[in-house]
């Protein structure tokens, strides 16, 4: 083969190369320029401005499967998102602060609500209230900080439960009515045992919260009587499920005479199902309130009288 013809095929090879080259670093650009609108564009839905309310709200829990959102059940965040979307006619995101279970009341819950419209708080209370069930109220609606959030800003929680002396045909959604005589003071003796740092493996049910720390504080416990009800407030950093119901349901049988207070303390040393036998109805128990940093509780307050 000449020599020219070599180089005539070289030429060729070489401009060939040249062009997929320049086609190779065109796509290229064109697939950098296409990530970088991508990216922008996610950028822009992360930095769109979003706005944050304190929302306290009150509902009676009876015919509700609990607090939180579920397929194919009935529940007080759903009905509270389905009522705010209804009034935003957009998306909203809301959390509560805590998770009361099926049938259990709250006094003064508190979620964040956040969306992309500002709204003047008393027109929001006023909107979201005129689309929800008669069962659930919001008491007081507030701007809040982007940083606020519901449950991770909350410092400790109160629950209230009521115990009715007598049969009651108007308040039985609302109590637990028990018939025998209960020693007070015995169940004063006994409330006050939870007091303190424990493990309440015991006094949980493991099946909603597999992952979480049965190490609970319990900063107060209170008994108080009113007439034919009597009261007990349980204060914590946090709560387990049905924690409360088994410390009162316990409560209660140490009322009746049948656990001494070395038995509770046994109950809460060394992990025993004895609790769960005796968890009290949810009827009786109510999420009374969340407290943030400052915040004071107040002297209990009967949400109902007999």
């Amino acid at each position: 083969m000449s020599t020219k013809l070599i180089k005539d095929r070289k030429r060729i090879t070489t401009a060939g190369e040249r062009k997929v080259n320049e086609a190779s670093t065109a796509v290229k650009s064109r697939l950098q320029i296409g990530n970088l609108q991508e990216n922008s564009l996610s950028r822009q839905d992360k930095t769109a401005i979003i706005y944050k309310y304190k929302i306290t709200l009150e509902y009676d829990g009876t015919n509700y499967s609990g607090w939180q959102k579920q397929n194919n059940a009935k529940s007080i965040q759903g009905a509270l998102i389905t009522a705010a979307q209804n009034f935003f006619d957009a998306p909203v995101e809301i959390q509560g602060a805590g998770r009361t279970d099926a049938g259990v009341h709250a006094l003064a819950q508190v979620a964040h609500l956040e969306a992309a419209k500002k709204i003047n708080p008393a027109t929001l209370q006023m909107g979201i209230n005129d689309n929800l069930p008669a069962s659930i109220n919001i008491l007081h609606v507030e701007n809040a900080p982007l940083r606020f959030h519901a449950r991770h800003s909350a410092v400790s929680r109160s629950y209230l439960y009521l115990i009715a002396r007598r049969r009651t045909a108007f308040g039985k959604r609302y109590v637990w009515w028990i018939k025998d005589n209960l020693d007070i003071k015995k169940m004063q003796q006994a409330i006050h045992v939870f007091a303190g740092f424990h493990d309440f493996s015991s006094f949980a049910d493991k099946r909603m919260d597999k992952d979480a720390s049965t190490q609970v504080n319990i900063e107060n416990v209170q008994l108080k009587e009113f007439d034919d009800l009597i009261a007990v407030r349980v204060t914590g950093s946090h709560f387990l499920w049905k924690m409360v119901r088994r410390i009162i349901g316990i409560a209660v049988e140490a009322g009746r005479g049948k656990f001494t207070i070395s038995d509770i303390e046994q109950m809460i040393n060394s992990h025993t199902d004895i609790p769960a036998q005796f968890t009290a109805p949810p009827s009786g128990l109510y999420l009374e309130k969340v407290l943030y940093e400052g915040d004071i509780l107040p002297e209990i307050r009967l949400p109902i009288y007999l």
